[in-house]
């Protein structure tokens, strides 16, 4: 399994009806047979990894990213990179 791109779990909704932010997951593609799953984030997996996997899914092939999304996967974009860093370093440790 490749790691590809990062989405975010989907959480429901809040009292309010806002959606709620979910957890941050790595997609991945399997290098054989090339399924596409969703895995949670390990505590010791390296946020600077993490940001890298984010950083080159920006370049994914289009037709892999519509690929994706037909799956229902919604690949984060450069407009979730702060909720990113937030989850990944906190709200005042945001590099």
């Amino acid at each position: 399994m490749k790691p590809i791109g990062l989405t975010f779990k989907k959480e429901g909704f809040d009292k309010y009806g806002k959606p709620r932010q979910g957890e941050l997951m790595v997609v991945h593609q399997c290098q054989d047979c090339g399924e596409i799953s969703i895995n949670r984030l390990a505590a010791d997996d390296s946020p600077q990894v993490v940001l890298k996997i984010f950083e080159d899914s920006q370049k994914l092939p289009l037709d892999l990213v519509k690929e994706i999304e037909n799956q229902g996967i919604k690949l984060l974009t450069k407009k979730d990179e702060e909720e990113i860093k937030t989850q990944l370093f906190g709200k005042n440790n945001i590099l």
